[in-house]
């Protein structure tokens, strides 16, 4: 059986999967088993900040792998410990909960927000409001979170204590907060998997001093945004605010399973032993691998991020076939006259892996894409647009 039957008949049918296999992969190059070459730009969905093969990220994987791979928690790892004061540090924030995904850092964020509100407010104060639209991630709890009925019709009942209201509409988040206790907002500042829909400057600022002023946690879902992509290190940064708790994964680790949630100081105790716990989070191995990653995020990183961004979104505004470009740093959503799909499917044919999210095209290249790769990428997917065969 090749290995496409094998996937066929013995993995749950829960992915729409490409036809091609990847064997291989250097930087933002990737390999199938035909040989045929493709420019990566999805990144394993934003995880893989540094491309495939990194030799700076192995050799931290490597080290570690050499030491100890695993310990769980009733123990003590330095990888674990540095990372923690790593992301505080760089933060601002207090504390941080290892998990493995952004669903569970998530989860995470919303019993430390339950049980700071619950603490200060009564156990009435347990609503998350949410944005329409938005993603949090695929367990019951953060199905429940995520403002798209879609994701939630075939999963009833969810978890309760939820409330969803449109973006951008601080009329709507003003009377819902002035009817029932809410215990936080949670937010996304790029909506990716709603479309790549940046939210506004005002309506982000507008939220975290509604939020202050009641006694409200703020909380930025920065699963996909996080670890530099949007050209600083925190999508949040490019605000001007300052949330109570941030939830991290995807691009963290740089292609392994490490979810983060880094607590501020309004609630970096609230969470005591006993309260919370992952056998697998803070994974040694994981922690020296987003060691390496973060400790490469710097100013000068971010701006050569920026800048690759600047360059894309010239690229592609106002281009035969594109109606729009959305989007922050080096996460980017195309409108195409073309449907999304036709689009992704032409341009893996002439070598460039992309995705879609919603009806838009969505770019999410490796952190450290060279320029002259991301040209040449960013030429294919134009053409494409434009009908023009290869």
């Amino acid at each position: 059986m090749t290995i496409q039957e094998l996937d066929a008949s013995y993995v749950a049918n829960t992915y729409k999967r490409f036809p091609v296999q990847i064997v291989r992969g250097q930087g933002s190059w990737a390999e199938d088993e035909n040989g045929k070459q493709y420019i990566d730009m999805g990144s394993g969905i934003a995880v893989t900040s540094f491309g495939f093969g990194d030799r700076e990220w192995k050799q931290a994987v490597i080290g570690q792998l050499d030491r100890v791979q695993h310990t769980s928690n009733l123990y003590y790892t330095e990888p674990c410990a540095r990372l923690a004061q790593m992301l505080c540090e760089k933060t601002g924030m207090k504390k941080v909960f290892f998990s493995n995904s952004g669903a569970e850092s998530n989860e995470c964020a919303i019993k430390a927000a339950r049980k700071y509100a619950a603490s200060r407010h009564g156990p009435e104060c347990f609503t998350i409001v949410t944005l329409k639209n938005s993603f949090h991630g695929r367990t019951l709890t953060t199905l429940a979170a995520t403002g798209q009925d879609h994701y939630h019709e075939l999963f009833q009942p969810l978890t309760p204590g939820f409330a969803h209201v449109p973006a951008e509409d601080m009329e709507a988040l003003r009377r819902l907060t002035a009817r029932q206790p809410v215990a936080a907002i949670l937010i996304e500042c790029v909506q990716g998997e709603g479309g790549v829909v940046p939210l506004s400057q005002a309506y982000v600022r507008a939220v975290a001093a509604l939020a202050k002023e009641k006694d409200i946690l703020l909380i930025v879902d920065e699963v996909q945004t996080g670890n530099g992509r949007t050209g600083q290190l925190y999508a949040y940064m490019h605000y001007g605010v300052q949330p109570d708790i941030v939830s991290t994964a995807k691009g963290l680790a740089g292609g392994l399973p490490l979810g983060a949630t880094l607590l501020g100081e309004k609630v970096e105790n609230v969470l005591s032993f006993g309260d919370h716990g992952s056998t697998f989070g803070g994974n040694p191995v994981c922690c020296a691998g987003a060691l390496s990653v973060l400790s490469r995020l710097d100013e000068s990183f971010l701006q050569e991020i920026r800048e690759k961004s600047a360059y894309l979104f010239h690229a592609f505004q106002g281009a035969p076939g594109i109606e729009a470009v959305t989007g922050l740093g080096l996460m980017i959503g195309l409108k195409t006259q073309r449907p999304a799909a036709q689009v992704v499917s032409a341009c893996m044919e002439r070598g460039v892996l992309c995705l879609t999210a919603k009806d838009k095209v969505r770019l999410l290249p490796a952190l450290n894409i060279p320029m002259e790769t991301l040209k040449k990428a960013a030429q294919i997917i134009k053409a494409v647009c434009a009908g023009q065969e290869g």
